[in-house]
C-alpha cells in the first residue's frame, strides 16, 4: 500500500513539474490570439518595408490598375487557412481623385488609398458565415491597432457574384469608419432607376426617419459619372469576317457578287479585293459632373432631365476589334494571301512546267487533287471576264505608285499582269494548282487577243520597254506594241490593195516635191515625228538630229539652195553649219527608225554574247548591224554626196578627229559660216580607220532608203510569237517569282491609296514597308532562289511585317474617316495605340513594359464634342425595342449604359457630437471637416452596386 501511494504522489508531482516547465503566455493562450499576434508580425513587417522594398521583394502589378500592386501572405487559424492581401501605390502622396481610371474597385467604392483584403483560401474565396466574417475583421482591426496602423481592412462575404465587403478602419483614437458593399444582379427596383430615389437612399442612411426628408433640407454632395456607348452598325458586323472566310474559302472573287448593305470600307481601297472588319467597333463616352450640393429631390429630379453636354468633361475610349492585335492569323486580307501565294511558290519547284499541276499523267497530282481544290469554270470566266474585258483599257499606271515602288521588280499595280498576280491571291485561295489553272487560260486568252490583233488590255501599245518592271510585265507590254504595229501594218496592206495608184503617186510627189521636204523640216520643228503618212509608228527622228541643230538652221537650209535638193529624201533638216567633204552642201540629219524594243532577256543576251567575244568594236557593230545600216540608209537618202566620214561626223563625232574649226561650228550664223575654210580639216579616228573595219563595209553596203521605206527593224510576227512561247512555257519557279514581287508591290501599292490623314506614323511604316520589301525581295529578282530556301522564310517574316502594317494602315483609314472635323482625336488615338502595338511588332524598347491591353482615355475639347456626340445616332425601330428607356440623361437618345454617382455627407467637426472627441485630441483642426457619410453608387436599369461608408466616434 505504501509503495502503491508513493507511486501515486510521485505521478502528481510529475505533473505538476510538467505543468511549470511548459508554462504558456497568457496573450498567446487561444489560437485566435496567435493568429491576431501573426497578422500583426506581418503587417508590422510590410510597414516597415515601405513601398518601394515591397516592390524588391516580389509586389506584384495589377493588370486591371496601372498603379496598384500587391504582396500576399498565407496566415492560418485552426484548420482554416486564409489570404491576407495589402494593396498600396508607389507614389503615396495626395487624395484619392473620385473618376481615376486606374483606381482599384475597393478605392474607388470607399475612397480609400492602401487596404488590406483577407479572404479565406477556398473555391468562393468569400466567407458564407457572419460570425466568421465579423471575427476576421476584429481579428484584423486589432493587430492594426497595436501596429499603429490606419489601414482599412475589407473582408469578402456572401455569394462571390454579388462582390460584397464588409470593413473596418480605425482613423485614430477618435473615430472609426465602417464599411459595406452589396449588388442586386437583377430586377432593380424602378425607384432606384432614377436619381431621385438613389438621392433617398443615401440620406435614409442618417435621417432619422422616413418623415424627416421633405421636412429637413440636407446637403448632400454629389458627383456623377455616366458612360455611353455607341450602337454597332449592324447585328451582322461581327460575323464579316467569318463571311470573308467562307467566300475564299468557296472562291467567290472580289467583286462578283452585289451586296444588299453597305460596309464601312466600300470607298477604301482594298474593297475591290476583300471586306476587312472594322477595327473600330465603337466608342465609350464618359460624361463627368464636377461636385455640386445638393439639397432636396427635385433638384435630383432635374439633373435627370439634363443634357450630357452639360458635363464638364466628355472622356472618349475607342473599343478595338480584339482580332487587331491578334496573332493567330484569323484575319484575312492582303497578307493572309501572300503567306499563301508564298507558299504556292515553295511548291513550284516541284513541276517544269504549269500544266503538270493539273495534268492527269502527273504521279504527284492526286497529292495536290485531295489537298488543293480548282474552282469551278463560272468562276473560272468571271475572273477572266473581270481581267480582260472590264476596267480601262489604258490605265494610269502612275496611281498609287510610292516613291520606293520602283525599287521593288514587279508591274504597276494597274497593268494587266499586276491585276493577274492580285485576282490569284484569291482564287483558289492561292494554291499552286489554281493558279496554274488561271495562268493557263490567261495566256490562252492572250493568244487569242495577238491572233485577232485585238488591242491587249491594261497594257500601253506605245513607248518603250520600262526594264524597272517585271521580265513578264515587259514582254506584254512589247507584245501590245507588236499587236498595234501587226494592224498598222493589216491597214496598210488593206489600203495597199485599194488604191495601188493614189499611193504610188503620193510617194513620187513626196520624193520630187522640193516644197513638201521644206515643209516637214520646218513645220515639224525636228521633234521626231515621221516625215510619211507610210511611215511606221517606230521611225521617229533621229536621236542626234534635234541636239545637234542651231537656233539658226532654218536660215542656213533656206539659203542652202541646190540641185541636190532636189534628190533629197528623208531630211530632218541641217546641223548647224556643218558642210559635207566633197561638196559645200549643208549636212542634213535624216529621219531614222528608232531602234527595235528589247526586254531584259534580249540584252542580257546581247551582253553575254559581248562577254563571249570580248570587248570588240567590229563586234559591237555586227549586233547592231541592222540599225546601224537603217541609220547609214537614212543618211545617204538625206545627204546624196555624203561619204563614209560625214556620217562618222555626224553619228559618232567622238571618232572625227579635226583641228577645232569646226567645234565653233554650231554656234556660228550663215554669214561667219560661209567664210570658214572648206572642206572641213580633219580625220577618223583609229579604230574607224584601220583595215577592215566593219562600220565602212556596212556603209558600203547600205542602200540609200529614207526610213519610212526601208523595212521595220521590229518584225511584230515574229517577236510576238517569239513573246507567246516565252508565256506558254515558262518555268513555274520563274512565274511564280515575279507574282510574288509583283503581288507584294500591287498590295502595297493598293494600301498606298488609303487616305489615313496627316498620320507621320503610318507615312513612315509605309516607308519603312518598302525598303523592306525591296531587300527581301532582292534574290527573287536576281533569280536567285532555290526550292528549300531561306528566302522562302525572309518571304513568310516579310507577310508577318506586312500583316502588321496592314492592321495599323486599316485602323488608321477607320479613325481618319470617323473623325475628319476633328484630326487631333485620330491623331492621339492612333498614336497611343501605335505605342502600344509597337512591341508587338518587334520593334519596342526591351525596357518598356509590355501593355497587355490597349485602354485609351482621350479628355474631348468643347469643340469635339459634337462630332463625338454625331456618332450616337438615333436607334432605328430594330434597336430601341432591346431597351426601355428608364434612366435619364439621354444623349441623342442613347440612356447610358451605366451610371456612377458618389454621394456624401460632410460635418464640421466642432458643430456636432463629434466636436466632444476632437477637442479632447491635438492632432484635428476644430474647423476640420469629416465625411460622416459616403455613398458610391453603379448601376444600369438591370443593375445596382452600392458601396457605403460611415465615420461614428467611438
Amino acid at each position: 500500500m505504501a509503495s502503491s501511494s508513493k507511486a501515486n504522489l510521485t505521478d502528481e508531482d510529475e505533473e505538476e513539474e510538467e505543468e511549470v516547465e511548459h508554462f504558456d503566455d497568457f496573450t498567446l493562450a487561444s489560437s485566435w490570439e496567435r493568429f491576431i499576434s501573426e497578422i500583426e508580425a506581418t503587417c508590422r513587417q510590410w510597414f516597415a518595408d515601405g513601398p518601394k522594398n515591397l516592390l524588391e521583394k516580389g509586389a506584384v502589378h495589377l493588370d486591371s490598375s496601372s498603379k496598384i500592386y500587391k504582396v500576399k501572405s498565407d496566415l492560418k487559424d485552426a484548420a482554416k487557412i486564409y489570404s491576407m492581401e495589402y494593396y498600396f501605390e508607389i507614389n503615396n502622396n495626395g487624395n484619392i481623385a473620385d473618376w481615376n481610371c486606374t483606381l482599384h474597385d475597393l478605392q474607388l467604392c470607399f475612397g480609400v488609398k492602401e487596404f488590406l483584403v483577407i479572404s479565406p483560401q477556398s473555391a468562393s474565396g468569400v466567407v458564407l458565415d457572419a460570425p466568421e466574417a465579423s471575427k476576421l475583421l476584429s481579428a484584423v482591426a486589432i493587430a492594426l491597432s497595436n501596429c499603429s496602423s490606419f489601414w482599412p481592412v475589407f473582408v469578402p462575404v456572401h455569394n462571390p457574384s454579388r462582390k460584397a465587403f464588409i470593413g473596418i478602419q480605425n482613423m485614430g483614437t477618435v473615430f472609426t469608419r465602417r464599411f459595406e458593399a452589396d449588388r442586386i444582379g437583377s430586377q432593380v427596383p424602378i425607384k432606384f432607376m432614377h436619381l431621385e430615389g438613389l438621392y433617398e437612399l443615401f440620406v435614409s442612411k442618417f435621417a432619422y426617419s422616413a418623415l424627416d426628408h421633405p421636412v429637413h433640407l440636407f446637403k448632400v454632395h454629389l458627383i456623377m459619372k455616366l458612360t455611353y456607348r455607341t450602337l454597332p452598325n449592324d447585328d451582322e458586323d461581327d460575323g464579316i469576317q467569318d463571311a470573308d472566310a467562307e467566300n475564299a474559302a468557296s472562291e467567290t472573287m472580289p467583286g462578283g457578287g452585289n451586296h444588299s448593305r453597305k460596309h464601312w470600307d466600300d470607298d477604301c481601297p482594298w474593297s475591290e479585293w476583300y471586306s476587312a472588319e472594322d477595327p473600330v467597333k465603337g466608342f465609350d463616352l464618359v460624361s463627368t459632373w464636377s461636385e455640386k450640393v445638393v439639397e432636396s429631390s427635385l433638384e435630383m429630379a432635374e439633373m435627370e432631365n439634363s443634357s450630357p453636354h452639360e458635363a464638364e468633361k466628355w472622356i472618349l475610349t475607342p473599343n478595338l476589334s480584339p482580332n487587331l492585335d491578334s496573332s493567330k492569323g484569323e484575319r484575312i486580307g492582303f497578307a493572309s494571301q501572300l503567306q499563301l501565294l508564298v507558299s504556292a511558290l515553295d511548291m513550284s519547284f516541284e513541276a517544269q512546267f504549269m500544266e503538270d499541276f493539273v495534268s492527269v499523267e502527273n504521279p504527284g497530282s492526286d497529292n495536290l487533287k485531295s489537298s488543293m481544290v480548282i474552282p469551278p469554270p463560272t468562276v473560272l470566266d468571271r475572273v477572266l471576264k473581270d481581267l480582260l474585258i472590264e476596267g480601262p483599257q489604258f490605265p494610269d499606271f502612275s496611281k498609287g505608285e510610292h516613291k520606293s515602288s520602283r525599287a521593288i521588280k514587279g508591274a504597276p499595280v494597274e497593268s494587266l499582269f499586276a491585276q493577274f498576280c492580285l485576282h490569284s491571291l484569291w482564287f483558289g485561295n492561292c494554291n499552286i494548282r489554281a493558279i496554274a489553272m488561271l495562268w493557263i487560260e490567261f495566256v490562252r486568252e492572250i493568244r487569242w487577243y495577238w491572233e485577232e490583233s485585238q488591242p491587249l488590255p491594261k497594257m500601253p501599245a506605245s513607248g518603250s520597254i520600262d526594264l524597272a518592271t517585271c521580265l513578264i510585265h515587259q514582254k506584254l507590254q512589247m507584245l501590245a506594241i507588236c499587236i498595234e504595229k501587226k494592224r498598222e501594218l493589216n491597214e496598210e496592206f488593206q489600203d495597199c490593195l485599194g488604191s495601188n495608184d493614189d499611193v504610188f503617186a503620193h510617194m513620187e510627189d513626196i520624193q520630187d516635191g522640193e516644197e513638201s521636204t521644206s515643209f516637214h523640216a520646218k513645220t515639224q520643228g525636228f521633234d521626231g515625228k515621221r516625215d510619211s503618212p507610210l511611215i511606221l509608228e517606230g521611225f521617229d527622228g533621229s536621236k542626234t538630229a534635234t541636239s545637234k541643230l542651231s537656233t539658226n538652221s532654218q536660215d542656213v537650209y533656206s539659203a542652202d539652195k541646190s540641185t541636190s535638193d532636189s534628190k533629197r529624201r528623208g531630211s530632218a533638216g541641217p546641223v548647224g553649219s556643218m558642210k559635207l567633204l566633197n561638196s559645200c552642201q549643208s549636212l542634213h540629219a535624216p529621219f531614222t527608225q528608232n531602234a527595235p524594243l528589247m526586254t531584259e532577256d534580249m540584252h542580257e543576251e546581247r551582253l553575254r554574247a559581248v562577254e563571249a567575244f570580248g570587248d570588240s568594236f567590229n563586234f559591237s557593230a555586227q549586233l547592231e548591224r541592222e540599225t546601224l545600216s537603217s541609220d547609214m540608209s537614212a543618211f545617204k537618202a538625206a545627204n546624196p554626196d555624203a561619204v563614209f566620214e560625214d556620217f562618222i561626223r555626224w553619228h559618232s563625232p567622238g571618232d572625227w578627229e579635226n583641228d577645232g574649226s569646226e567645234a565653233d561650228g554650231l554656234s556660228k550664223n550663215l554669214t561667219e559660216a560661209m567664210k570658214d575654210d572648206w572642206p572641213p580639216r580633219g580625220k577618223l579616228s583609229g579604230r574607224m580607220s584601220g583595215h577592215g573595219n566593219l562600220w565602212r563595209k556596212i556603209w558600203n553596203d547600205a542602200p540609200s532608203l529614207p526610213a519610212y521605206e526601208q523595212k521595220p527593224l521590229l518584225d511584230p510576227n515574229r517577236e510576238g510569237e517569239k513573246i507567246l512561247h516565252y508565256l506558254e512555257t515558262v518555268r513555274p519557279h520563274q512565274l511564280l517569282e515575279q507574282m510574288v514581287c509583283t503581288a507584294f508591290r500591287a498590295s502595297a501599292d493598293t494600301l498606298n491609296l488609303t487616305n489615313f490623314g496627316s498620320l507621320k506614323q503610318m507615312s513612315t511604316k509605309m516607308d519603312q514597308l518598302y525598303l523592306t520589301m525591296a531587300s527581301t525581295l532582292r534574290p527573287l529578282q536576281a533569280n536567285l532562289l532555290c526550292g528549300n530556301s531561306e528566302t522562302i522564310q525572309d518571304l513568310r517574316r516579310l507577310c508577318v511585317v506586312f500583316e502588321h502594317v496592314e492592321k495599323l494602315l486599316t485602323l488608321a483609314a477607320s479613325l481618319c474617316r470617323k473623325f475628319i472635323p476633328a484630326p487631333r482625336v485620330y491623331e492621339a488615338i492612333f498614336s497611343d495605340y501605335y505605342d502600344f502595338y509597337l512591341p508587338n511588332m518587334g520593334m519596342g524598347s526591351a525596357d518598356v513594359d509590355v501593355q497587355k491591353e490597349f485602354d485609351m482615355k482621350l479628355q474631348l475639347r468643347v469643340n469635339e464634342r459634337e462630332v463625338v456626340s454625331n456618332m450616337f445616332t438615333p436607334p432605328t425601330a430594330n434597336q430601341s425595342w432591346r431597351k426601355v428607356l428608364s434612366m435619364g440623361n439621354l444623349l441623342n437618345g442613347h440612356e447610358p449604359i451605366r451610371r456612377e454617382v458618389i454621394f456624401s455627407k460632410r460635418d464640421s467637426s466642432n458643430d456636432h457630437h463629434y466636436a466632444a472627441g476632437t477637442r479632447r485630441g491635438t492632432h484635428m483642426n476644430y474647423q476640420q471637416e469629416i465625411e460622416t457619410y459616403r455613398m458610391y453608387i453603379c448601376g444600369t436599369s438591370n443593375d445596382l452596386r452600392v458601396a457605403l461608408s460611415i465615420t461614428s466616434y467611438d
